[in-house]
């Protein structure tokens, strides 16, 4: 096996782990064992158990930032604010349900998660947030000027996250498609 491919592996199968038993389960021993290779190997390709979690975080964190670029709402003014939305939120439960270890990550950090991914995860909000301020602020939901779009990205997030943890939580009770007709009827009642 590749170097490169080595290294994937070696992060696919922490990133079981960290899904499976969270971050307190991580160590160099059990990576190696669940791979299939020596204690060497791993410390040969991240340094020591810090590397590989820093590489870990690292590389769930740009999967997170790449995914969440589909995303991204459109300026509301461009369009029907409400179908943007539910645009917008599709693509994200997509992304979520096709990645749902990076997501669980992301949106629900497992027990003993390191500094480093709380950090991560509050810059990629404040982007994530920045940018749904400036779709939401040229024109509320009702189309005049928006009179906190800060707090309407907000409360646009939190939804569309708690959306995203019911996907991963329970999928088969809250589907796609359930969460995006309540968004769809949501939206008609704060527009209205």
């Amino acid at each position: 096996m590749s170097a490169p491919a080595r290294r994937e592996q070696l992060l696919d199968v922490t990133s079981e782990i960290v899904g499976e038993a969270g971050f307190v389960a991580v160590s160099v021993q059990s990576v190696a064992r669940r791979a299939g290779v020596s204690r060497p190997i791993v410390y040969e390709h991240f340094g020591d158990l810090n590397g590989l979690l820093t590489a870990l975080v690292e590389r769930e964190t740009l999967r997170a930032l790449d995914q969440v670029r589909e995303t991204t709402l459109r300026d509301l003014s461009e369009g029907d604010p409400i179908e943007l939305m539910i645009e917008s939120l599709t693509t994200y439960l997509a992304v979520v349900e096709q990645h749902p270890t990076t997501w669980r990550m992301v949106l629900m950090p497992p027990e003993g998660a390191p500094e480093m991914l709380r950090k991560s995860i509050v810059r990629g909000r404040a982007a994530v947030l920045d940018s749904l301020t400036n779709a939401v602020r040229p024109a509320s939901m009702t189309g005049e000027e928006a009179p906190d779009p800060e707090m309407t990205a907000r409360i646009l997030s939190a939804i569309a996250d708690e959306y995203a943890r019911l996907v991963l939580t329970d999928p088969e009770r809250f589907p796609p498609e359930r969460l995006l007709k309540h968004a769809r009827w949501w939206l008609g009642q704060v527009t209205t």
